[in-house]
């Protein structure tokens, strides 16, 4: 199956510029024979909002509007896409990410680990933990920007099933987190990883591009720079995803990261510590 990463530049506050950018890059990945799509962190609104009464008119319910339209859009191109978005519910705004099938809006994951910047200031934590979506083209996880520098994220959507982990993201230009995780989050769960980072400048923060496709393995399929709109392709195969047994050689190097765990011995990832404040 071809995947695609849709690096692009986004207007913050131009829902209806960005969507219709979205739309048009959806095709492009469709004509270009793509099945699935990732679209970047916050692709539908932008990222650096001041307040949450600020971002307040560009977020929305799931189904609505926007979403209704991506999804006339997967019917007539049969892909399937994970965009990232800010989701209302009720009084509350969280960053998010949609997965659009060509039959049904099947949901939403919301970001679960916010750190200090844009709109992450001001959104609400993720209340939907961990997700596993099935779509036609395998089973997807999701981590958004942050929450892949918490291995727990990816692990337990392992754990779930996954069998792709999409990381919509806006790694900011001073972040390195491009260069590590996305291959150690494949290689350590043995699943394919499709990071989709934006390029551009917004509100004094410039980001770092370099989006990717990582194999089972953390070798990467493909990568862009830093400044560039680009689709990337690569072949996957989602269900190698299920076969977590690697054979070096017969009989004398061969493992399993899913069957060697020692969950009895993981205690301490479960037991809360103190806050303390930042």
């Amino acid at each position: 199956m071809k995947a695609a990463a849709v690096q692009m530049d986004v207007r913050i506050s131009a829902k209806e510029h960005n969507l219709d950018q979205i739309v048009r890059r959806m095709e492009q990945a469709a004509g270009a024979g793509a099945k699935l799509a990732v679209f970047p962190e916050c692709a539908l609104s932008g990222y650096c909002f001041t307040s949450a009464e600020e971002a307040a008119p560009v977020a929305e319910e799931v189904p609505g509007p926007s979403t209704e339209k991506i999804l006339a859009a997967t019917k007539k191109l049969d892909c399937t896409v994970v965009v990232g978005m800010l989701e209302r519910a009720g009084d509350r705004i969280f960053n998010a990410a949609v997965v659009v099938t060509p039959q049904s809006i099947l949901g939403t994951y919301r970001k679960l680990h916010l750190p200090c910047l844009g709109i992450d200031w001001h959104a609400a934590p993720g209340d939907k933990p961990f997700p596993v979506f099935a779509t036609p083209q395998g089973k997807i996880g999701i981590s958004i920007c942050y929450d892949c520098s918490f291995p727990e994220s990816g692990r337990v959507l392992k754990l779930k099933g996954a069998q792709i982990l999409a990381i919509p993201t806006n790694w900011p230009m001073a972040s390195d987190t491009w260069q590590h995780t996305p291959p150690v989050r494949a290689t350590e769960n043995h699943l394919y990883v499709i990071a989709c980072d934006r390029v551009g400048e917004e509100r004094g923060f410039r980001f770092a591009g370099h989006s990717q496709i990582v194999d089972l393995g953390g070798t990467k399929l493909a990568e862009a720079g830093e400044t560039e709109e680009t689709i990337l392709y690569a072949e996957i195969d989602p269900a190698a995803a299920d076969r977590n047994r690697v054979v070096r050689q017969p009989g004398k190097w061969e493992f399993d990261r899913i069957a060697a765990r020692r969950p009895e011995m993981y205690g301490p990832l479960a037991e809360a510590l103190a806050r303390k404040a930042p």
